[in-house]
């Protein structure tokens, strides 16, 4: 159809980015499935069109100016002006404070932020001229503060602050913006975490659902389909909230 509408996740190669750019495009959504790099889209390019989707690869270092400008032309150009924008693309570098380089401070913080406020700024025209738009940020429970993490901790809780005025700023265009601050997911990103600290992956995730009261830890899939509610028409007036996805009550 011709007026399908396009949407972009961002680190979308793997775990949640790929669960959602799966879920968007099962809703109807042509996905434009960016990551650092290009190639290793492709499997999720590939498992969209195999199901009937659309789907284009761009690689694109988020934290870059000229190339988040240069990306979200091409998805407008190949596929179409994308009007939902789910900033997904994250980075962790655990140290305790007094072992935290600024390299780690930087890393964390460009990703997160300063890749969220250009993806942003870029999308936001196209959503304006359709007076109709999405935009989901990634958030954590780790913004709640978390032992090992204070790079992280402040990115996630600045998503929340930057999703918020985005709703403000951006709501009278029939654009809303919404945070979802998942739990415990089972990622490669997790899964990462318990080796690091020398612990199988299964024992950690085991331990983890032992303090959640749904008695399990999370899949990608929950969290795409908090992105497939807020992605919707029906969700038109909800704006400026943070879900937290996490087997429980948090916040």
């Amino acid at each position: 159809m011709t007026d399908q509408r396009t949407a972009i996740v961002t680190g979308a190669a793997r775990g949640i980015g790929a669960a959602v750019a799966r879920r968007l495009s099962e809703d109807g959504f042509a996905v434009a499935v960016l990551d650092l790099d290009e190639a290793a889209c492709r499997p999720v390019v590939d498992a969209i069109e195999g199901a009937g989707g659309k789907a284009l690869a761009v690689g694109v270092d988020v934290a870059d100016e000229a190339g988040v400008e240069a990306a979200v032309t091409r998805v407008a150009e190949e596929l179409g002006a994308p009007t939902v924008l789910v900033n997904n693309a994250g980075i962790t570098r655990d140290n305790l404070l007094f072992k935290m380089t600024v390299d780690d401070w930087d890393a964390v913080m460009n990703v997160h932020l300063r890749g969220a406020f250009l993806m942003s700024r870029a999308s936001q025209k196209h959503m304006i001229d359709a007076k109709w738009g999405r935009i989901v940020n990634l958030s954590s429970t780790s913004a709640l503060g978390n032992r090992g993490q204070a790079n992280y901790a402040a990115a996630k809780a600045g998503m929340q602050g930057f999703t918020k005025t985005l709703a403000i700023e951006l709501g009278k265009f029939g654009v809303t913006a919404n945070a979802i601050a998942p739990g415990f997911i089972e990622t490669e990103m997790t899964a990462a975490t318990a080796a690091r600290v020398g612990v199988p992956f299964e024992d950690f995730k085991a331990a983890a659902a032992k303090e959640i009261p749904v008695a399990r830890t999370g899949k990608p899939e929950d969290i795409a389909a908090m992105v497939s509610f807020f992605a919707r028409e029906e969700a038109s007036f909800v704006s400026g909230q943070v879900v937290y996805v996490a087997g429980g009550p948090r916040a």
